[in-house]
């Protein structure tokens, strides 16, 4: 069966905190401080529908979050099961990010990455996302990329 993405829905919410769990495991002993995707709530952005998942009949793979902010989408997480890393999971979701984006009639996509997460750098720029800008935000350092759709 074919890679989907859908909606999450609430019972995917467990499923969903622990992909980005995962995810982001190699990440924790280069930090000072939990990443910020590992202290959402991702029950409650469920219910304001900013949380799809990349589907394989019933096996919930990746996970975006992703939600309007001004003229731009703004992706906040995406995160893919490591067991399902390699196979495109993460660029599919990126994907359908730009084609919300494009069917908001917004301008551009955009996101951030956490500064040590130096492995996401050149998968972003490979998607045509260019650096806008580096700097520090909510206690983090952080790096910033747009695209424009």
């Amino acid at each position: 069966m074919a890679v989907q993405i859908r909606l999450a829905e609430r019972e995917d919410s467990g499923t969903v905190e622990g992909i980005v769990r995962d995810a982001f495991a190699l990440y924790l002993e280069r930090m000072d401080s939990r990443p910020a995707p590992l202290l959402a709530d991702y029950s409650k952005l469920i219910d304001q529908d900013h949380v799809s998942v990349a589907i394989d009949g019933a096996d919930v793979l990746g996970a975006l979050v992703a939600y309007r902010r001004g003229d731009n989408l703004h992706v906040e997480t995406v995160a893919v099961s490591p067991a399902a890393q390699g196979r495109r999971i993460g660029r599919l979701l990126m994907a359908f990010a730009e084609s919300c984006a494009r069917e908001q009639g917004l301008e551009a996509v955009e996101l951030y990455t956490n500064a040590v997460m130096t492995e996401n750098l050149p998968f972003y720029e490979k998607l045509g996302y260019g650096i806008v800008g580096e700097g520090m935000e909510d206690g983090f350092r952080r790096i910033f990329f747009r695209k424009a759709v």
